[in-house]
């Protein structure tokens, strides 16, 4: 059984730093989709960043040259991490993992950041 489970998050000033970490369990960094997603208050999921098996890896604008996803395969852990926070990356950050070819996706807890002076 897959388990995900998140830590880094907290509270930051605005133009702060952070680091998600991502533990999961089993060696599926390196053969799974592994991603990032958020939710905010009032607002849909959505796909933050993701990196595939390959390194391939793909960002939502909304975070492009300030986020940074990577994993290492040796901890099966995936880390973000998150530069020039802004107020409206405040959400709940969630990992996922995605065998590949398929739409079954495992999802953590969550961990929540909040971005506010």
């Amino acid at each position: 059984q897959v388990q995900l489970v998140e830590s880094g998050g907290g509270l930051v000033q605005p133009g702060g730093s952070l680091r998600l970490s991502c533990a999961a369990s089993g060696s599926i960094v390196m053969l799974y989709v592994m991603g990032w997603y958020r939710q905010a208050p009032g607002k849909q999921r959505e796909l933050v960043a993701a990196v595939d098996s390959s390194g391939y890896t793909n960002y939502a604008d909304a975070v492009k040259g300030r986020f940074t996803i990577s994993r290492d395969n040796a901890k099966n852990t995936v880390y973000l991490q998150m530069n020039s926070l802004k107020p409206e990356d405040t959400a709940v950050y969630y990992c996922t993992a995605r065998r590949p070819g398929t739409n079954i996706y495992h999802w953590g807890r969550g961990t929540q950041v909040t971005v506010s002076s």
